[in-house]
């Protein structure tokens, strides 16, 4: 045999011996391999049928109330239509037509209250989420229905129905409300924050963004979005990229991505930074309000104060005056310049604190409370938890003060008293559950 037949045929590469004994081998272990990826296959497509066709009750996709709520509230027809036209109708010369967004909320229901009394076209949008007690949002919800204001249920996430809406009615202006609000909750469901706060409000933009006319948009940010701010009082040009909680990071992210919008596309965007508010019809997660539910219960009311004995001070604003400021801002709010998605020039783009501009101690919150209740409190003095929650608040309101002719005039005493009036009337008798 000469040399040359142990070279291989191509460099580089092993000319192997044809031998049956392999050629069968190799076959074999090819079929088996086959037979298993076959097999783990099916499998996998099995778990998959059974993970997204098993029951609604199992399916987690299903139980996630935000993406649930996409698919199970029913709309549209001429009746519905009709109830839509008649609550966004203007009845007062020069009036607007405003979408009210989380209009069964707590500053939602005020809100489009008061539009309606001035004679604005009002109309609602909710997805009556059970964040808290349904019930306190339907009974907001009959209010509103017996001054002439219809409450669309659904979603803002659902842009078929937001564009139906815009279809329907051309609205002037859109009130931003709707959102998932709470600090500590964050903590346990934080894709809520993402889902509501951020997806959402993108995707209102996006319908009004293209709606023709363009409405002008007033939404609601935060206090929150001062976080670790130590320089006080808070100003609109503080910094603001210190979140203390995810709450207030999804609060920024729609200040910037309302910068966008106003940047691209022309549409006029105002702000509001709220500071703690407090009033009737106010949200059960609020310390005020729970704290009067367990007073009343006799339970011992928790006081927490931040290191080395420091305060932890709030700067609560009354209902009646951000609604002022609310409506300020829509009364001052230039039209949007873009139309069919397309920016024509420069847009109105704004930001203002609402607030009380007297930060009380939280102790101060719970003295008064014991007065107007009669009820002697027991007091746990805790640590203020690293939950997101910030030491203090304290609005700048120069700027709304000056643009928008806000002006704050209910001091805490005064505001509890009228919410302990609406609070022991409204859960008398067992009519209502207080939680």
């Amino acid at each position: 045999m000469s040399h040359l037949d142990d070279i291989p045929s191509t460099p580089g590469k092993f000319k192997m011996e044809k031998s049956p004994f392999i050629h069968s081998r190799m076959r074999w272990h090819w079929q088996s391999s086959l037979a298993k990826l076959t097999f783990w296959s099916i499998v996998f497509f099995c778990l998959i049928l059974i993970f997204f066709f098993r029951s609604p009750s199992s399916n987690p996709l299903l139980q996630d109330p935000y993406r649930r709520s996409l698919r199970t509230y029913n709309w549209g027809g001429p009746a519905w239509e009709k109830r839509v036209r008649s609550s966004a109708r203007v009845r007062s010369r020069n009036g607007f037509s405003v979408l009210v967004t989380g209009a069964a909320g707590f500053v939602g229901t005020h809100v489009s209250s008061a539009l309606k009394k001035r004679g604005d076209g009002v109309l609602g949008l909710d997805n009556f989420n059970d964040y808290y007690d349904p019930s306190l949002k339907r009974a907001r919800q009959e209010l509103l229905e017996r001054s002439g204001v219809f409450i669309v249920e659904g979603d803002i996430n659902d842009s078929a129905l937001l564009m139906k809406l815009f279809e329907v009615v051309a609205f002037t202006h859109v009130m931003h409300l709707a959102a998932q609000a709470g600090v500590r909750y964050a903590m346990e469901n934080p894709g809520s924050y993402v889902h509501s706060n951020i997806a959402g409000f993108v995707n209102l933009l996006e319908v009004c963004k293209s709606a023709n006319p363009q409405p002008a948009i007033v939404w609601a940010s935060s206090s929150s979005v001062y976080g670790l701010n130590n320089k006080v009082p808070f100003s609109e040009k503080d910094r603001t990229d210190q979140p203390a909680s995810l709450y207030a990071a999804t609060k920024k992210a729609g200040e910037e991505i309302a910068h966008t919008y106003n940047h691209i596309y022309g549409l006029s965007l105002t702000g509001l930074r709220f500071f703690t508010v407090y009033g009737q019809w106010g949200r059960p997660d609020m310390a005020y309000f729970f704290f009067t539910r367990d007073i009343l219960k006799r339970k011992p009311i928790p006081i927490f104060e931040a290191a080395n004995h420091g305060t932890v001070a709030r700067d609560f604003t009354y209902i009646d005056d951000i609604v002022k400021g609310c409506l300020a801002a829509l009364d001052t709010a230039e039209k949007s310049t873009g139309t069919g998605g397309k920016k024509k020039g420069p847009a109105q783009l704004r930001v203002y604190n609402l607030g009380n501009t007297s930060p009380v101690p939280v102790s101060t919150l719970v003295s008064i409370l014991e007065r107007l209740l009669k009820v002697k409190v027991k007091r746990n003095i805790m640590k203020l938890p690293r939950n997101g929650d910030v030491q203090f608040t304290h609005a700048n309101v120069s700027l709304a003060q000056r643009e928008l002719g806000y002006k704050p005039t209910t001091d805490l005493q005064t505001g509890l008293k009228k919410f302990v009036k609406w609070y022991t009337s409204f859960y008398s008798g067992g009519k209502k559950a207080a939680g």
